[in-house]
Order: C-alpha cells, then sequence, then structure tokens
C-alpha cells in the first residue's frame, strides 16, 4: 500500500514537473521574437536588466500576498547569488548582446545546446547516467535543432561569430547553473527562490545598462510597451517560476531536455512576427525535436 501511494505521488510529481517545463518552452520560446522585436526600440542590456528588476518586485508582492517568506537563511546566500550569475546575469545579457549579431531565430537554436551540455554535466555532477534512451533523445534533440539550422541556413560568417560566441558562453553557464541548482538546491519556496535570483541577477544588468546604454522611455511605442510588459509578466514571473518549479521535479537532464522546445517555438514564431526565413527543414524539426522531447520524459 505504501509502495504504491509512493509511486503515484512520485507520479504527480513528475506530471506537474513536465506541465511547469511546458509552460517554460512556451514563455522562453515566445520571448525570442519578441525581444528581437523590442531591440528596435531599446538596447539590450537595458531592457534585459530593466524588466527583469520590475519582475522580480511582482513576485515579491505575488510572494507576499499568498504568505510566502521572503526571508534567506544566511547559509543560503552564496548559493543564492551564484544561481542568480549563472541562471540569469549571464543568459540575461549574454542571450541580450547576441541578438545584435543574431536573427533571433539562430541565437535561439544556437543557445538551446544547452540541454545537451546540462547532459553532459549531470553525469559527473549528479550521477544522471547517459541512458540509452535518454541518448536517443538527446540525438533526436540535436538532429531537430540541426534541421533548424538547414532551414533557416545558418551561415557561421566572421560577422556573426560574437554573437555565437556569446549564444555558447550563455548556453553553458545556464547548464551549469540548472545542475549546481540540483547539486545544491536551495531550501527556499519556489516564488521566493525566483523572485531573488531574478533580482540579484537583473539589477547589475540593469545599472550597467542604464550607465552605459543611456535609453529613452519616449523611443518605446505602444507596441513596444506591451511586448516589455510580456517580458515583466510572462519571462520573469510565469516562465521563471515554472522553470525552477520543474527543476525540483524532474531530473536536471530531463528538464533541459524538455526545454528543446524552445527553439522550435522560437524559430517558427520569429517567422510568423518577424518575418524571418521558414525553410522546409522546420517540420523535420519538430516532430525530431517533439520526439525526442517525448523520450526523454519516458526516461
Amino acid at each position: 500500500m505504501t509502495a504504491s501511494h509512493d509511486s503515484r505521488a512520485t507520479s504527480q510529481v513528475a506530471a506537474g514537473g513536465l506541465v511547469f517545463l511546458l509552460i517554460t518552452s512556451v514563455g522562453w520560446g515566445l520571448n525570442w521574437p519578441i525581444m528581437k522585436y523590442v531591440l528596435r526600440e531599446w538596447p539590450p542590456l537595458s531592457t534585459r536588466g530593466t524588466t527583469g528588476v520590475i519582475g522580480s518586485l511582482l513576485l515579491v508582492v505575488i510572494a507576499l500576498v499568498i504568505g510566502q517568506s521572503l526571508r534567506v537563511p544566511r547559509e543560503q546566500w552564496g548559493r543564492l547569488v551564484m544561481f542568480a550569475a549563472f541562471n540569469v546575469s549571464a543568459w540575461m545579457a549574454l542571450m541580450g548582446l547576441a541578438l545584435l549579431w543574431l536573427p533571433a531565430s539562430e541565437a535561439a537554436v544556437i543557445a538551446y545546446t544547452m540541454p545537451v551540455l546540462a547532459s553532459l554535466l549531470a553525469w559527473p555532477v549528479l550521477g544522471e547516467r547517459l541512458t540509452a534512451l535518454k541518448t536517443l533523445s538527446l540525438l533526436l534533440g540535436i538532429g531537430g535543432i540541426g534541421a533548424l539550422m538547414g532551414g533557416n541556413g545558418l551561415a557561421a560568417s566572421m560577422e556573426k561569430l560574437p554573437g555565437i560566441l556569446l549564444a555558447l558562453t550563455g548556453a553553458f553557464l545556464f547548464a551549469l547553473g540548472t545542475v549546481l541548482g540540483k547539486r545544491f538546491p536551495l531550501k527556499l519556496p519556489v516564488i521566493t527562490s525566483a523572485a531573488w535570483q531574478i533580482m540579484i541577477g537583473c539589477l547589475p544588468v540593469a545599472v550597467i545598462g542604464l550607465a552605459l546604454e543611456h535609453p529613452r522611455v519616449s523611443a518605446l511605442s505602444s507596441t513596444g510597451w506591451l511586448l516589455m510588459s510580456y517580458l515583466i509578466v510572462v519571462q520573469f514571473c510565469v516562465a521563471y517560476v515554472s522553470w525552477f518549479a520543474a527543476l525540483r521535479r524532474l531530473p536536471a537532464s530531463v528538464a533541459a531536455i524538455g526545454t528543446l522546445l524552445v527553439p522550435v517555438i522560437g524559430v517558427v514564431a520569429s517567422a510568423i512576427m518577424l518575418g524571418e526565413p521558414l525553410g522546409a527543414g522546420q517540420v523535420t524539426a519538430l516532430l525530431m525535436t517533439v520526439a525526442g522531447v517525448v523520450l526523454a520524459t519516458r526516461s
């Protein structure tokens, strides 16, 4: 009876993790073309940092309303700052800057080498072995990424090299933060954890951006304001909280592989919203990537 109850409880936790993972993937996937559009009106560091700080303040309000404590035990601060640097600061700053050299679709594809890196790091750090099923899911996901690259004619030219290097570095640091987050978990409520990580991670990005880029509020159109609101509410409040919730419920490698849906959503959304190239490889990529994600969840 106890074993059956534990099995049902584990299944419910995993199912909840997958729901949170899907919410994250959709939120982050749509973020790529939205961010690319906003960059026409506002500079990257100011956009990322400012929307993140406002999003974290909104999460603080939500935490207080629902009665979650914002207190962080003294021994947790070191981990909190480290995860904020890897999961938020590096990702926000480097990916925002990468969009200056790359189309949104190409930046999304390169950024999501993260699941491969996270799966490889999870083996020595967490002991999550690359089983045959996980390996197959990764291969399908990588194949989907390759189809996306082929469909968009990704050209690793010297002009794009800074953007490619920035995106790869951001992907590696996010993967490292994901694995270390499982190895040294924060003992905080999910919303509290997200609020502090986003605040600590985005505040320096915002300060540097406002100091160096000198953005003008008057430069934002009505569409720009609407999309900035999306970045605040969906990217930071909804998607980040869902990501941390998914990571608590799923193995790090499975959660990371699940995010392979993000570049597919990003590429398709970029084609619809921005008119970026949509090659014949997109359908193949979608099928391969979804198949890889399904296999990862089965593992």
